[in-house]
């Protein structure tokens, strides 16, 4: 048995459930259980492995709460001491969306959901949960985020590559001074982290990663390969999104938010190890992007 069940069977009075974990290349950070109660009942519970990452979560579920199609919270077990914070919510039936799912009627739907998250305005760029610290100006995250991904590299990629990298950020960065924001994005918005029924009705999944930023980050798995869709399925993907909203500009930015992306998963797999094991195919596919930018 894991050892982590016993302590969250305790204190979510869980005593008879089972549970399941899910294990799959996309869970990167957080811990994640299907409980099956004895009356058949099943609930997600997710553990956050890092505080703010269960702040987060608590957070834009509860905000989308009956605005949004996101799973309800049932009870919360706060981060102490040597506990992992962990949210159990309900078992949203269906199943992760996979690309061959996908139809121009799904796509449609998807990016309007998109762009319903995008409406919603915030204050300033950074961390949600940190309201005193967010900057009326979308370089001042984005570079902090930058220079730790950056930092977590620096004993790992080649000193020229590094450079490279660096150089490119330092001549591109004042690109964000007209984006599109502020306003909350999901960060990861990619088929791993949508669930759909019966082919229909997309719900969105792992809020740890979302933020007060700018509409143009959330298209960039998308153009980062993470969500490979046909042609056709991005036209109505997009159509969707215009039916909320304007589709932001975002092609002069990507390779700038690609860079990033790949700098932050390459250099957060080699802070946990993961690089070689668990994670090694993510690892290698966003360090050839690194390898292949500039050539």
């Amino acid at each position: 048995m894991d050892p982590l069940i016993p302590l969250y069977q305790q204190r979510l009075n869980l005593p008879n459930a089972t549970f399941s974990r899910i294990d799959h290349e996309d869970a990167i950070v957080a811990i994640v259980y299907q409980i099956t109660q004895p009356n058949g009942t099943q609930l997600i519970l997710k553990i956050s492995t890092r505080p703010k990452d269960y702040l987060r979560e608590v957070y834009f579920l509860n905000y989308f709460a009956g605005t949004l199609p996101v799973p309800r919270i049932i009870q919360l077990v706060e981060p102490e001491n040597e506990i992992h914070g962990a949210i159990l919510m309900e078992c949203l039936p269906g199943a992760l969306l996979k690309i061959t799912d996908l139809t121009d009627t799904l796509s449609f739907e998807i990016g309007s959901l998109l762009a319903r998250i995008h409406l919603n305005r915030t204050a300033g760029y950074g961390d949600i949960i940190e309201p005193q610290d967010l900057s009326p100006d979308p370089r001042t995250y984005f570079t902090q985020k930058f220079e730790e991904g950056f930092a977590e590299c620096s004993d790992h990629l080649p000193k020229p590559l590094l450079e490279q990298c660096h150089s490119y950020y330092d001549t591109h960065v004042d690109l964000l001074t007209t984006v599109d924001g502020p306003c909350m994005i999901h960060r990861d918005f990619r088929p791993g982290n949508l669930m759909i029924h019966n082919g229909k009705f997309p719900k969105i999944i792992d809020w740890a990663s979302a933020r007060a930023s700018f509409a143009e980050d959330d298209f960039c798995p998308m153009e980062h390969r993470e969500w490979p869709v046909n042609p056709t399925s991005k036209k109505s993907f997009l159509a969707g999104y215009a039916s909320i909203r304007p589709v932001p500009d975002y092609t002069h930015l990507m390779p700038l938010l690609r860079l990033n992306r790949a700098i932050a998963t390459v250099g957060f797999m080699v802070k946990t190890g993961t690089w070689e094991t668990t994670h090694s195919s993510v690892y290698k596919r966003n360090r050839r992007f690194l390898e292949a930018f500039f050539q």
